[in-house]
């Protein structure tokens, strides 16, 4: 897993063991397991890893007007009861809902409004929700609804 894996030294000093891994991927879901020796002493802790990803599809760029497709997955072991993802284009703004039991949305034109951040939460038979949220970007236009620009002869038209 190098070089994505790391420990802080100055931190194991004051007993943090702790293990970094940057960027976390799909493969890297688990059991993990850390054993720590002082003097005589043996200490040890597992901690279980779950990996949550966010895909689309076609993969790239998303494009104005071009069918896509997120998907949502996780590497919990139970049953998925509900996916629900929630759309706000911009902090504090109301949020657009769509759930079902596939872990995929649909987006049949997606338009400039589509952009923005995303969340997918995943609803579990034993009660465990897990969530990611995605910055979708899409290239298209966004410019005014009337495309007539006027500009005065002589200076700079945007």
């Amino acid at each position: 897993m190098k070089p994505r894996v790391s420990l802080q030294d100055s931190a194991l000093r004051n007993g943090n063991f702790s293990l970094r891994i940057q960027p976390v991927r799909s493969e890297d879901a688990g059991l993990y397991e850390a054993r720590v020796r002082y003097t005589t002493e043996v200490h040890s802790c597992r901690v279980e890893l779950g990996v949550i990803t966010v895909t689309l599809s076609p993969p790239g760029p998303v494009i104005e007007n071009e069918l896509l497709l997120m998907t949502c997955n996780s590497s919990h072991r139970a049953s998925l009861v509900e996916t629900c993802w929630f759309h706000n284009k911009h902090p504090g703004s109301t949020p657009r809902t769509f759930c079902s039991l596939s872990t995929t949305l649909s987006i049949l034109c997606p338009a400039m409004c589509d952009a923005g951040s995303w969340r997918c939460q995943l609803r579990y038979s034993d009660n465990e929700i897990i969530s990611a949220t995605f910055n979708l970007q899409i290239l298209g236009f966004d410019g005014p609804a009337n495309p007539v620009v006027y500009a005065a002869a002589g200076s700079a038209a945007d």
